[in-house]
C-alpha cells in the first residue's frame, strides 16, 4: 500500500510503500493486551516489603507463663496478633515479570502497526531532525495538529530528542524500542523513512 511523506514543515516528500504483512494485518486486541501487560508487569519495581515475624525486633521471650493467667497460651510478643508484631503473608521484594513468546510480542507489534494505520493515525515523515529549539518544534508540531504522538526513528537525532523532551504526550524512539505500549498510549504513530526501514528489518 501506498502512503505520502509528509514533512515536519507539513510538506510533501513523495510516497512509498508499506508493506501488507506488517500494517495490514488485522489487529488483534486480545494479543495486544497481552503484550501490554507483559511490559506494564515488567516495568514494575517490586520493591514493597513488610517485616514478618522473625524480622521484627523485639524479644524471643514468652510474654506470660503458659498456664494460669487465665489468657489465651501466647509465645511471642512478636507473632502478628500482637501491635508490635509481624505481618502475616506480606509483601516481598519480587519480580513481577513473567515470559512471553517472541511471537507474540511480534505479532503484538504487528498488530499495533496495522491498528494505527486502520485508524488514519500512521504518519510517514521525511526526516526528524534539523529542530533544536522546543518552541520550534512545537510550533511545527501545532501546524500539523499533533497533540498527543509518538515519532520512531531509525537513529534519533540527539538535538531533536531535546526540543520534544519537554513537551507533554510527544515522545521520540529509536525503531529498536518501538513498543505496543507507547504506541496504542499516543494518538498519532509518525514514523521516518529511517524508522520504516528499522521496522522492517526488526519484523521481517
Amino acid at each position: 500500500m501506498d502512503v505520502d511523506i509528509k514533512t515536519l514543515d507539513n510538506g510533501s516528500a513523495g510516497s512509498t510503500s508499506l508493506p501488507d504483512e506488517i500494517f495490514g494485518a488485522t489487529p488483534r486486541s486480545d494479543i495486544m493486551a497481552r503484550v501490554v501487560q507483559w511490559q506494564l508487569a515488567k516495568r514494575r519495581a517490586g520493591t514493597h516489603k513488610v517485616k514478618g515475624m522473625g524480622e521484627v525486633s523485639g524479644t524471643t521471650r514468652k510474654p506470660y507463663k503458659q498456664k494460669g493467667t487465665g489468657n489465651a497460651r501466647q509465645g511471642s510478643l512478636r507473632a502478628p496478633q500482637f501491635r508490635t508484631g509481624g505481618a502475616v503473608h506480606g509483601p516481598v521484594v519480587r519480580s513481577h515479570a513473567f515470559s512471553l513468546p517472541k511471537k507474540v510480542r511480534r505479532l503484538g507489534l504487528i498488530s499495533a502497526l496495522s491498528q494505527k494505520h486502520a485508524d488514519g493515525k500512521l504518519i510517514v515523515l521525511d526526516v526528524a531532525n534539523g529542530t533544536a529549539k522546543t518552541a520550534e518544534l512545537a510550533a511545527k508540531l501545532k501546524v500539523l495538529g499533533w497533540t498527543s504522538a509518538l515519532i520512531v526513528d531509525g537513529i534519533v537525532d540527539e538535538a531533536f530528542l531535546r526540543s520534544a523532551r519537554n513537551l507533554p504526550k510527544i515522545d521520540v524512539l529509536p525503531s529498536v524500542g518501538a513498543n505496543v505500549y507507547d504506541i496504542l498510549n499516543h494518538e498519532v504513530l509518525a514514523i521516518t523513512r529511517a524508522g520504516l526501514e528499522g521496522l522492517k528489518e526488526r519484523l521481517a
